[in-house]
C-alpha cells in the first residue's frame, strides 16, 4: 500500500527560514509550490510569502512553510531541505514524484 504523506521539512530548513526571519526583522512563512513550465514540464516556486486560507502549514519554531491545495498532489511524501554546497547555498526539493529532473534542481517532470 502507498501511502500519500504531506511534504516532510527538515530541522536544517526551518533552521535557515528562522536565519531569513532574524535577519529581516520580520516573520514570513517559505512557500513552496509547483508550476507548469521549467525545462522539464514542472518547476519549483520558493519564496517568502503570507499564509492562505486552503495552504497547509507545516510548522516548527515558530516557523512555517506553506503549500498550496494545487500543489500538494505533486509534493506527497516530498522533503523540503536547506543544502550549502560549492554552487550555492538553497532551498531544495527531494521529490519520489518527479520522474526526470534537469540540472539546475528547479525544474521536474511527472
Amino acid at each position: 500500500m502507498n501511502l500519500t504523506l504531506p511534504p516532510k521539512v527538515t530541522d536544517r530548513a526551518f533552521a535557515r527560514l528562522a536565519e531569513i526571519n532574524g535577519d529581516a526583522g520580520e516573520t514570513k512563512a517559505l512557500r513552496v509550490a509547483v508550476e507548469g513550465g521549467g525545462c522539464s514540464g514542472f518547476q519549483y516556486d520558493i519564496r517568502l510569502d503570507d499564509p492562505s486560507a486552503d495552504d497547509l502549514v507545516l510548522e516548527k519554531d515558530g516557523q512555517k512553510v506553506l503549500v498550496d491545495s494545487v500543489s500538494l498532489p505533486f509534493l506527497a511524501n516530498a522533503v523540503i531541505d536547506f543544502s550549502e554546497e560549492l554552487i550555492g547555498a538553497r532551498f531544495v526539493i527531494n521529490n519520489p514524484n518527479a520522474t526526470a529532473s534537469c540540472g539546475c534542481g528547479t525544474s521536474f517532470s511527472i
